[in-house]
């Protein structure tokens, strides 16, 4: 590798350089301890340096110096891992240097042009590489230390270095931790012991900071059974951070099957760079914390003062800057914060130069005011030209206008900030199928009522227009803890669409998207899916007892819903506890309104949770256990196991706790959940186990525990709810028991629930549901095994520990075609509704490499036909793809099948095949969930088939001609290379396949009496050339078949029966003792957790 030419004073400091050649200008060396006569104390002094220092010149075995005559001082130009690469270096010196050399006079000359030389190949060299990083020759110097000690694929791509220490037990082992796209890797070297680690991100169980009594700060990781402990980072949360993001990316690219298509960062496993995975961090949070949309990316960020006019001060905070919007948030981000979509931007203007401020008017006579912003031009420039992209025809105004609209509003907020209006104007609602929410419908409010209830609920309203009259209403408003005060209270019935709209972020998404809706209705309704068959099953049962959903109106509107979701999102479709969800939405918002409001939850706020495995809802059940450990120690000491409350609570998470509530207490739960997220419900969850404190732990099993929580949700009521009786829920329970226990009202409980836990960060949360979701998944990763490998145990002799083991080598295997590259059949034609036993298949590369690693006689090697052929044979549904039982049934019959299975399998591996293989192994046979409709019918029919399969009988085989019997010999001839009794197996062979012609020469001659000429001689006899010593050219198989005394004519077919062959291998002993040695399966297991990377990389 070229290095940057650094200057060396002392060309053999410390005599740790050998030279190994010179000329006049250039010096090769060799690092002591390295090569001839490298052992010794010296040898183990210079390794444990060369692990310690950060320089590929002092840890490369071999570097190349440049030196002129007249001068002591040298210049580093190359280093190389082997002395072939160094070589190579030299040479390349000769051949175009040292000629060009001679034409300097003065040696600054000649050392400013060998400078230069080197520096282009270096900048040649990093066009070619894609090095992206802030310091390119430090991390070219890491590559080359990465690439020489873990000789992973050249393709794997490192993506940062740290040092730091390994902690193995209670000794720390100071090295270097190496992250890169698919892999955690760790090398220390001290004193002549050598520690190399190497983890895939795909294994690890748990990675979380830790701190102990030894280790103050340290980052823990979990795989494969095994706890890991690296401290002593100079940057341990950027550290942690790259690590995170990895274990994250590797999850839902190998895992969720994901492509990353909108993440131009992401897309490509091969160009992953640590900038690239701190700024799609950044990004995670920003949209997260805003609410906006995944198109959305931060852009810049500024730190500034807003002036808050019903505050009367100036808040410190950012100004984050997307493509779309304008956000403040201040500094706690709990005091207030402010979204502008920059469609609403009318003007920028800057009234003050002096404090460096500038502000921003919207639509709706309101200005916002930046000031001490560092970069305010920059800042004013970029929302100018952002509202120029964005803005629409009906939006535009002169510059003349705008500017006097600005003024006008800049010198009011000036001289009177407390009455500035906050007023935003509603935008005209786009035509939609429906355009009113059902409980307008169903049940409209009667403005001269004056029932107690309904005048509460008015004076709610009031509170609410107070509210938007000081911090404004619509997109832009500000969102401060009294607004979370006022949600806590109850959100009133006629006001709970609109702000569960703008809570969400759902309003941006419809604003964006006009008639994107109306469009896909129009698309979807009519299809006929899988998600259409479960919607139409689950429409009746959704809110049965509210009357908009025992009339057309309400089912018609929740099934457009629904099916234009499912058509939007196929990966998801449609999941059970969509429909409960979309029903509440249904009676406050209008249909669209409630698809948009849909897509948040599904896509933003509720990631994974509404798909095959709910991953999302089992990583914030296992954050709730972890809640309840932290808050609730009274209970976790009587309740050790907490796995009771994953199961009891799975409904409250899938559902906002509608399913459990009556539905009028319900809305207020999901009011909070749009306001605060997923924080509101685990909240509310803490606050309903501490409620019950005394009656959880008093009970004496898990069912007594569910009727007491069952019995606490039914007497959970809204005593301020304006809806009428046939509109709101009776107790599920007995209503006498009801009756007789305290009622318990929902604003109370959701009041306790802020007051107790309110603490909560959202922040914190996020980094809990990063930490559990490794576990979880790889729980369910588990349980899948456990699952295959019960099934498959049934058919095969493996032990249980072998049959692990293969499964560990299959999936890696099936991972290591997506490790790569994003456009593996695996991750385009993934089906996450295919049954777990195929969930992790081979195409047939992937078979071809593991075969050979695990097959016991190299039955295929160096012959790609065999492979294809066995390939063929295993897939018995012909779909292009092998799974782990197909694949371990095949090694089941040669590692431990009777001699007659054996030799089975080799015959029908020679026959013709049924069909030909698809070139890029698309799966066929199931149609991705949500796209198409299911034959439930063929999936029947081949599931009763499987069950009626009787066992082949010998005599079913079809015969094989006459290629396929001449490679079935060749075949049996390879098998025995290298065999003790290798030439006694030729011998028999031979003689086997003599017998097998004779007997098809006299069969035919009884069956077809003809002239001699038209017979081939009856001395046919198979001679094997090349085969009478042990040492054969694998191009040349031993098997040439011809006839000693003539040959049988091209026009005479003639072809076996597997009981002929059979019969004929029986009558050699030394055949039947070579097909029954029992093989060491272990052997070849432990053989090939070493060899499969490097087999994939030699393929």
């Amino acid at each position: 590798m070229w290095l940057k030419p650094e200057e060396i004073l002392l060309k053999n400091a410390l005599k740790l350089w050998v030279a190994e050649k010179g000329n006049e200008y250039f010096v090769l060396q060799r690092r002591r301890g390295y090569g001839e006569g490298g052992g010794g104390l010296t040898g183990l002094l210079v390794g444990t340096l060369d692990t310690m220092m950060d320089s590929t010149s002092k840890v490369a075995p071999f570097r190349i110096l440049h030196q002129t005559p007249d001068s002591q001082i040298y210049w580093s130009i190359a280093c190389g891992g082997t002395k072939e690469e160094i070589n190579q270096h030299w040479e390349w010196l000769e051949k175009n240097i040292m000629r060009t050399l001679s034409v300097f006079d003065s040696s600054d000359d000649i050392t400013s042009f060998v400078q230069g030389k080197i520096r282009g190949l270096i900048a040649e060299e990093g066009k070619v590489s894609g090095v992206q990083e802030d310091d390119p020759e430090k991390f070219r110097e890491a590559l080359l230390r990465f690439e020489k000690w873990f000789d992973l694929p050249q393709k794997e791509k490192l993506v940062t270095y740290y040092s730091c220490s390994y902690w193995r037990g209670r000794v720390p082992c100071q090295g270097w931790l190496y992250l890169s796209t698919n892999f955690l890797s760790f090398y220390s070297y001290l004193l002549g012991s050598e520690v190399k680690l190497v983890v895939s991100w795909n294994e690890i169980w748990r990675l979380e900071k830790t701190s102990n009594v030894i280790l103050t700060e340290s980052i823990h990781v979990l795989a494969n059974g095994e706890d890991h402990y690296f401290s002593m980072f100079l940057h341990l949360s950027e550290t942690f951070l790259i690590m995170e993001q990895l274990a994250d990316y590797s999850i839902k690219r190998l895992f969720d099957k994901e492509t990353f298509q909108e993440e131009p960062s992401l897309s490509d496993p091969l160009q992953i760079t640590k900038r690239g995975l701190e700024t799609n961090a950044r990004n995670e949070q920003f949209r997260a914390f805003f609410r906006l949309p995944k198109e959305e990316n931060l852009l810049e960020v500024y730190e500034s003062f807003l002036w808050v006019p019903f505050s009367h001060f100036n808040t410190l905070g950012k100004i984050c800057l997307s493509e779309s919007y304008l956000c403040f948030a201040s500094q706690d981000g709990s005091q207030c914060h402010v979204i502008i979509p920059m469609r609403e931007v009318i003007g920028v203007e800057k009234p003050d130069r002096s404090s460096r401020a500038l502000t921003v008017c919207v639509r709706g006579k309101r200005a916002l005011r930046f000031s001490e912003v560092r970069d305010f031009e920059r800042l004013g420039n970029a929302i100018r030209r952002r509202c120029g992209m964005t803005a629409s025809p009906q939006h535009s105004a002169s510059t003349e206008g705008i500017r006097g609209e600005c003024q006008n509003l800049i010198n009011h907020f000036e001289d009177n900030p407390e009455e500035v209006a906050m007023m935003v104007g509603q935008k005209e609602s786009s035509k939609t199928v429906s355009n009113e929410a059902l409980m307008t419908v169903f049940h409209p409010q009667d403005a001269e009522n004056l029932d107690p209830k309904m005048l509460k609920e008015k004076m709610k309203e009031q509170s609410w227009n107070i509210h938007f009259s000081e911090y404004g209403r619509g997109t832009s408003m500000f969102c401060t803890k009294k607004t979370r005060d006022l949600i806590v209270r109850g959100v009133p019935e006629a006001l709970r669409g609109e702000l569960w709209m703008l809570f969400s972020g759902a309003v941006n998404d419809m604003a964006v998207n006009p008639g994107y809706y109306s469009e896909i209705v129009d698309k979807s309704l009519g299809t006929s899916t899988l998600a259409t068959d479960e919607i139409e099953r689950d429409l009746h049962r959704s809110l049965p007892e509210h009357p908009a959903f025992q009339s057309d109106t309400g089912i018609s509107a929740l099934r457009r819903v629904l099916t234009a979701y499912a058509y939007r999102n196929p990966k998801i479709g449609y999941c059970q506890a969509m429909n409960i969800l979309t029903s509440v939405l249904l009676l406050y918002a209008k249909e669209e309104e409630a698809f948009w409001l849909l897509v948040a939850v599904c896509e933003r706020m509720l990631p994974d949770y509404f798909n095959r495995r709910i991953i999302g809802a089992l990583v914030d059940q296992a954050v709730f256990e972890e809640l309840i450990r932290m808050h609730l120690t009274q209970l976790t000491e009587h309740m050790t196991d907490l796995t009771f409350f994953s199961s009891v609570s799975l409904s409250w998470f899938l559902t906002l706790f509608i399913s459990v509530l009556p539905i009028e207490s319900a809305v207020n739960v999901v009011d909070c959940f749009f306001y605060d997220g997923i924080k509101a419900i685990l909240q509310l969850g803490l606050a309903v186990l501490d409620y019950n404190m005394e009656g959880l732990i008093s009970s004496h099993d898990d069912a007594e525990a569910v009727t007491i929580l069952s019995k606490f949700f039914d007497n959970v009521t809204n005593k301020d709810s304006p809806l009428p009786q046939t509109v709101q829920q009776n107790s599920v329970g007995n209503n006498d028991k009801a009756s007789s226990l305290s009622k318990v009202d929902i604003s109370d409980l959701i009041k306790e629930a802020y007051e107790k836990y309110g603490d909560m960060k959202s922040e914190e949360v996020e980094r809990m549901r990063k930490r559990n979701k490794l576990y979880v998944i790889q729980t369910l990763e588990d349980t899948t095994k456990q699952n295959v490998l019960r099934v498959v145990s049934q058919e095969v002799k493996f032990s249980a520990s072998q049959l692990d083991n293969l499964y560990a080598l299959f999936k890696r295997q099936h991972f290591l075609s997506c490790y790569w590259t994003m456009n593996s059949p695996v991750l385009l034609h993934h089906d996450p509704s295919l049954a777990y036993l195929e969930q992790y298949q081979l195409g047939f590369h992937q078979f071809r490499v593991l075969f050979s690693l695990l097959e016991p006689w190299s039955l295929c090697s160096g012959n790609d036909a065999l492979f294809l052929w066995a390939f063929r044979l295993l897939d018995e549904n012909q779909d292009g793809l092998v799974n782990f039982k197909e694949f371990c049934c095949a090694l089941d019959i040669l590692y431990s099948g009777t001699f007659t299975n054996k030799l089975k399998f080799l015959f029908k591996l020679h026959q013709s095949p049924v069909s030909d293989l698809p070139e890029d192994g698309v799966i066929r046979k199931s149609p991705e969930r949500g796209k198409g409709k299911v034959d439930l019918q063929a999936y029947l029919k081949q599931w009763q088939d499987e069950i009626l399969k009787k066992e082949e009988s010998i005599k079913d085989l079809p015969r094989i001609n006459q290629a396929q019997f001449i490679q079935f010999s060749k075949t049996l001839y390879n098998l025995f290379h290298g065999d003790p009794e290798e030439e006694s197996l030729y011998r028999a062979v031979a003689r086997v396949t003599s017998l097998l012609l004779r007997m098809e020469e006299v069969g035919r001659r009884l069956q077809e009496p003809t002239s001699p000429t038209q017979a081939a001689p009856e001395g046919a006899l198979l001679n094997r050339e090349a085969c009478s010593t042990p040492e054969r050219s694998s191009d040349t198989p031993c098997a040439t078949i011809t006839l000693e005394s003539g040959s049988i004519p091209q026009e005479v077919e003639w072809s076996f029966a597997f009981e002929q062959i059979l019969a004929s291998l029986l009558n050699e002993p030394v055949l039947v003792r070579f097909f029954e040695r029992p093989v060491d399966i272990q052997a070849r297991l432990d053989h090939a957790k070493g060899a499969q990377l490097k087999a994939k990389t030699n393929k």
